[in-house]
């Protein structure tokens, strides 16, 4: 029959990811994190919170097992813990989105897919890496700098949203440019899109993101861009 209090101390031990994941803040590190490693003063930054309530935020994901600490100097370095962290972080959106009523409304109101955008050109991956190879088509990263050094597609252009407006000369003109960003819950891409359209550019997006991309164990380079 087995120890009924030793199989309740086994469970409770699972709880603790449970409740580590069960708090919104703690899942956008989480999705920062799934581009790569970040200071604590960088997630803070990104994820618009004070420095002590990151912390506070990480050491209850590191004491769940969900992400890993590394010091340089005097700054405190975070990533996620492995592959199969990332593989149940991607897991629990899927499975909220086919089960919480309350996120396909909400996905469809932040990624602003109500109107002119829901009907914009999406590029899968496998057509990417089929243009890409062919070099009919731009890759363009749209993420914050430092993210594009963690992990991007080979060949891929970095140009963050904020400063595509201004650098949109160093895009040829010749070709369709196919945005990414994050993840297929990011809406960066979707904007640098409106962006380029507006320019008179041809643009679409890749249908994901790095996050899909990796997990896809497709090839990623690092490194700053040239």
């Amino acid at each position: 029959m087995g120890d009924k209090a030793r199989k309740s101390e086994l469970f409770e031990e699972f709880a603790q990811v449970g409740k580590a994941l069960a708090n919104g803040k703690r899942l956008e590190l989480l999705d920062l994190l799934s581009q790569g490693e970040r200071s604590v003063e960088s997630l803070a930054s990104a994820a618009g919170l004070g420095l002590s309530t990151v912390s506070a935020h990480l050491q209850t994901l590191r004491q769940a097992g969900l992400v890993s600490a590394r010091r340089e100097g005097t700054r405190i370095h975070y990533d996620l813990a492995g592959p199969d962290v990332l593989r149940l972080y991607s897991l629990l959106r899927s499975v909220a989105q086919e089960h919480v009523a309350g996120v396909e409304p909400k996905r469809v109101a932040y990624l602003g897919l109500e109107g002119a955008r829901a009907g914009d050109e999406e590029v899968t991956r496998e057509d990417l890496l089929a243009r890409a190879g062919a070099g009919t088509v731009t890759v363009l990263d749209v993420r914050p700098g430092e993210e594009y050094e963690a992990a991007h597609i080979p060949g891929a252009l970095s140009i963050p949203l904020e400063q595509l407006r201004d650098r949109l000369s160093e895009l040829p003109g010749d070709r369709e440019i196919v945005a990414y960003c994050r993840g297929a819950y990011c809406v960066l891409a979707y904007e640098a899109v409106d962006l380029l359209h507006a320019a008179g550019r041809k643009a679409a997006r890749l249908n994901e993101g790095m996050l899909e991309w990796r997990l896809g164990g497709l090839p990623v380079e690092s490194g700053t861009a040239a």
